[in-house]
Formats: C-alpha cells, structure tokens, sequence
C-alpha cells in the first residue's frame, strides 16, 4: 500500500513578512511545512504502522529550498520523497497537474494525504483539483481516519462542531484538519537518518503535466491593518448583558 502525503513549503507565521515589488514577498525568512500538512505525514505514518508493507511517500512543488521541508516529513515518518523542483510561483491549477503527474510516475496510490488548507494562500483548492485528476472521491477537515476493507471512513468536522461520516472507496483524497491527531515531532536520530533518506528530483518540465487551462496570479499584496474600535458597555449588568448579546448578534453575527 502506498500512501502519498503533499506537502508544501511554506513562511513561517512568526516571521517578520515584507513585501517587495508589491507582489512576492522577501523570500529571506524561515520557510518550514505548511502546519496542517504535519497532521497528515503524522497519520500517515500511523496508518503504515498498522499495514505492513505499506510505504509513505512526502511529495512537493517548490524551489530546491523545500528540500528542508521533505527532510522533515521524513524526520515525521516519510520513507521518501519526491521534489518538483519549479523556478516561480505556482497556483492550485499548475500545483494539482504536477502532484498528480508526479504520484502517477511513481506508482499507484491507494491513499493521498494533504493539509485542509496551507497557511500562505489560504485557498483550499489544491485537493479537490487533485481529486479531479485521480477521477477519486476527497474528504475535507478529516479529525478520524478509519481503514475498511474497501477504503476508509472519514470523519469530517463542519462548522459548529458537527461531523459528516463519510465512506470512501480507493484511491481517494483526504485533506486533514488539527483535530486529526496532534503531530509527531522528530528526534535528533530521526533527523540524522532523514538526512540520509531519498529525495528524488524531477523538474516541473519533465512531467507529462499539460498546461492548465486557466492560470492564477497575484497582482498586489498588502500587509493587514486591525481595525478594532473598542467600545464600553455601561449601564447594570442586566442592561450590559443585553447589549453584548445584540453586538453579538447583529455587528459579530456570531449568534
């Protein structure tokens, strides 16, 4: 069995972001996994553990720098990894074509693992392409991931703590959230012996991925301002409990 886990390199979240040329940011900061993506090599990993044979492969698409990121995710559990190695910015469009080229070239998948979203985009678009070119169902925001004898079951939270069960057949796609398990971090011999570990090269150029045909670019960045206007609420505490409950309500819109 073989379980595939894409993962992508990202910022990270605590560094300081400058943007440059209005439209990329100054690349000279700490770049790690995308946070969501450590939950899946982290299951992935679990589920080998109960299937013996069964082999976990970390693939990327990204500058040669993301080869950190892989050593990583083999630190977690990876066997191996496959780089796509490209020299610009990649969308979801260009990113699925070469994921799916890439697994397919490598074998036959029975399991492809990604994060729910990755932190720098934000898009959560990647897995349903990804699904598109395998022809296979996807699972979205998985926190339980049961093996069956024809696929899994899935369990998916949704919004006010809800889930979906879901049961899906071979290969399919499931994009896990944090609720998932809580990631597996590396020991100092993980991390030696992932420096030792395959990372195979392949050049965006060399796969049979066709062209897409839209594209998506960024045209302009811009760092975000807080706007918070504080605002005291007065009067006895059965009139401020009334006020808070309609803020709540009709600016929050929370209930």
């Amino acid at each position: 069995m073989k379980i595939y886990v894409c993962v992508k390199h990202v910022p990270d979240s605590a560094a300081t972001i400058t943007i440059r040329d209005r439209n990329r940011i100054e690349e000279n900061i700490t770049f790690l996994m995308n946070p969501y993506d450590e939950h899946a090599v982290t299951e992935a990993a679990k589920l080998r553990s109960r299937l013996p044979g069964s082999e976990v492969i970390a693939v990327c698409v990204a500058g040669p720098a993301a080869e950190n990121t892989l050593r990583s995710a083999m630190a977690m559990g990876a066997d191996r990894s496959i780089l796509v190695c490209t020299d610009g910015p990649v969308d979801s469009m260009l990113a699925a074509r070469a994921l799916a080229a890439a697994i397919k070239g490598d074998g036959s998948p029975h399991l492809i693992l990604t994060g729910k979203e990755s932190i720098d985009a934000e898009g959560m678009q990647t897995m349903f392409r990804l699904a598109r070119h395998f022809g296979a169902p996807a699972a979205v925001n998985a926190v339980k991931i049961t093996l069956v004898e024809d696929g899994v079951v899935v369990e998916c939270e949704k919004e006010a703590g809800s889930r979906d069960v879901l049961r899906l057949t071979t290969p399919c796609i499931v994009a896990v959230g944090r609720g998932l398990n809580t990631p597996r971090y590396p020991t100092l011999p993980d991390i030696l012996k992932a420096r030792k570990r395959e990372i195979r090269k392949i050049g965006l150029e060399q796969l049979a991925a066709a062209s897409p045909g839209g594209s998506t670019k960024v045209l302009s960045l811009a760092p975000v301002v807080e706007r918070r206007a504080p605002k005291e609420i007065t009067g006895n505490p059965a009139a401020a409990a009334r006020e808070l409950v309609r803020i709540l309500r009709e600016a929050a819109r929370v209930l």
